[in-house]
């Protein structure tokens, strides 16, 4: 199966991008539906879960654009920082949910933290996570939506990094693939 994958990466690697930008929308949209219809109310760590979600779409659909072995390794790097930013966050909020502190406090919700302090002050209260963020309001297999997440952004980084490695030892073709 592993060759299989990385007979892909080799063949087809805009499809692997695009593929990537699809499933992030997906899943963007799935975070929306839980949030219109199901009812659960993001938290500040879900937030900037779902803007690392967006930025990985973001680059990976570009990335899927471009043709040129230079575009596609870039892409690759860019989508590995951004998608181990989101497992660090999603890893964060796993750990909360795992290991609450014994006293929870409601803090202010994402737009009142930017909105109110300084940066440098609003983003180690953003990780350190509020009441909400300790909440488990959905499962499945066992997962929460932050397990999920986890495993989402961790799978794409591992892609990039394949997708680096491939790319940057394949000698071009006369399609610029």
């Amino acid at each position: 199966m592993f060759s299989r994958l990385l007979a892909v990466l080799d063949s087809a690697p805009r499809r692997v991008f695009l593929a990537i930008g699809a499933i992030c929308i997906a899943m963007f949209g799935y975070g929306l539906y839980l949030q219109q219809y199901a009812g659960l109310n993001p938290c500040p760590m879900c937030i900037v879960q779902r803007y690392a979600l967006i930025f990985v779409a973001i680059v990976a659909l570009l990335a899927g654009v471009g043709g040129q072995k230079s575009i596609h390794i870039a892409g690759a790097a860019l989508l590995l920082l951004i998608s181990g930013f989101g497992a660090f966050v999603a890893a964060r909020q796993s750990w909360l949910q795992w290991y609450p502190p014994e006293v929870a406090t409601c803090g202010r919700d994402f737009y009142g933290m930017i909105e109110s302090f300084p940066l440098q002050r609003a983003i180690p209260m953003i990780f350190r996570g509020s009441g909400d963020c300790y909440a488990v309001d959905w499962t499945f297999l066992g997962g929460t939506l932050a397990n999920w997440s986890f495993v989402s952004f961790t799978a794409f980084g591992v892609l990039a990094v394949l997708m680096i490695w491939r790319r940057a030892r394949q000698t071009p073709n006369r399609h610029g693939a």
